[in-house]
């Protein structure tokens, strides 16, 4: 028998199914593209025993986002479906929805990111589930809601951000009206999914009873706005923080410096002391308080960015520390998961995949102390546990046999 060190014994323990966090429980996850992937993935990640859904042939439409040399394994699919079991079944046949109503029976969580009552005409909206399980968590996220106008519009990231008021939003009046070119919706409302899960399962803990969650993106996109909300709302004007007379972007030789001129004391004396100004533009009165640094911020802007223009990121970014003016270089998604801060976090981890081999990915972005995210298995090939999943729940050889030969499964 071999000896397993403390640290081998504490890493095992710290990483054993039961002990995370979401071990034991069984999540039927509906859901496809990012918004509801991004939150199932993270159930898993902490010890939910997650069954993926996938229509057969096609599966989840990010298996086909993108051409890929690895096909349906790409790495959109790999990159969102670690830590979960994939079953590819026709919920459209009646025999698809009684095996799928025989495993819900049994599950903690089902989770869909479809358009308002596309669950219900599958056969599995909230309150016939109910009926089936009492303690089951029923979680959706759609783009606007069950009701009001907008409620058979689809739920797509962009588009919300048309409708939140988010893309009118900008630096300047100069700039395009443009989309922006990371999910921010998709994500967003796919945490707050989780966080709407969690809560309804906390609150189980105390009433044995489940319920239904709802998240949607219009509604997370509103709420990221809050405070510009509230000053809208109260005093009938939007804050625009990228319109802050001391906070910009700036060019530099090679590359370029994002300046957040704020939480110091006198920080345009500062930020003249580092740009070597030849002045002190606090004694300018055009720039001699914050509403008179906002009625003039074009031409203070110039002045920034004559300046930064003359040297190189490094060189500013440094200047700018020592003066204590928070400031950042503007880094490429390359350049960032190669900093050494990424490697420090652990955010990057690295698995086998039968198809897509050697596959490096994000890690969870939340750290626990004693039970951390674990990437147990990766992505599941399109139907790779039907059989298994099955046998769990109750389904004999015989029985798996007629669902194949149905072509119920693929």
């Amino acid at each position: 028998m071999t000896m397993q060190t403390a640290n081998e014994q504490a890493d095992a323990a710290a990483t054993a199914p039961r002990e995370l966090p979401l071990a034991g429980l069984t999540v039927v996850d509906f859901t496809q593209v990012f918004m509801g992937p991004s939150c199932t993935q993270l159930l898993g990640d902490f010890g939910a025993d997650v069954i993926k859904v996938e229509r057969p042939g096609r599966g989840d439409t990010s298996r086909n986002s993108l051409p890929d040399k690895d096909g349906q394994d790409n790495p959109i699919f790999l990159s969102i479906n670690r830590n979960k079991r994939g079953m590819a079944i026709d919920t459209k046949s009646a025999d698809g929805r009684s095996v799928m109503r025989d495993i819900i029976a049994r599950a903690d969580v089902v989770v869909s990111n479809f358009r308002a009552g596309v669950m219900e005409r599958m056969g599995f909206g909230y309150e016939e589930l109910k009926e089936l399980n009492p303690r089951l968590i029923w979680a959706s996220g759609t783009g606007f809601g069950n009701t009001g106008p907008y409620s058979s519009l689809g739920g797509q990231d962009v588009i919300n951000q048309a409708y939140s008021g988010v893309m009118w939003r900008r630096s300047s009046d100069d700039d395009p009206l443009t989309v922006y070119p990371t999910t921010l919706c998709d994500y967003t409302t796919g945490m707050h999914l989780f966080q709407g899960i969690l809560l309804a399962l906390r609150s189980r803990d105390e009433t044995g009873e489940g319920q239904k969650v709802e998240v949607t993106m219009y509604d997370s996109m509103l709420h990221m706005q809050m405070q510009e909300a509230a000053m809208q709302l109260n005093r009938g004007f939007e804050v625009n923080w990228g319109r802050m007379p001391l906070t910009g972007v700036f060019a530099t030789t090679d590359s370029a410096v994002c300046l957040v001129g704020g939480f110091a004391a006198d920080p345009l004396l500062h930020i003249s002391q580092a740009l070597d100004l030849d002045e002190d533009l606090t004694l300018r009165p055009e720039f001699a308080d914050i509403d008179a640094q906002r009625e003039h911020r074009a031409e203070l802007h110039s002045i920034f960015a004559a300046a930064f223009a003359t040297n190189t990121t490094a060189h500013w970014t440094q200047r700018l520390e020592d003066e204590g003016i928070l400031n950042a270089p503007v880094r490429t998604l390359a350049e960032t998961l190669d900093d050494a801060q990424t490697a420090a976090n652990g955010m990057i981890i690295e698995s086998q995949h039968p198809t897509a081999g050697t596959f490096r990915t994000l890690n969870a972005p939340i750290h626990l102390s004693d039970t951390p995210a674990t990437a147990r298995r990766v992505a599941p090939r399109l139907g790779e546990h039907n059989d298994e999943i099955l046998a769990e729940n109750g389904f004999d050889d015989d029985a798996i046999r007629r669902l194949h030969e149905l072509g119920v499964l693929k």
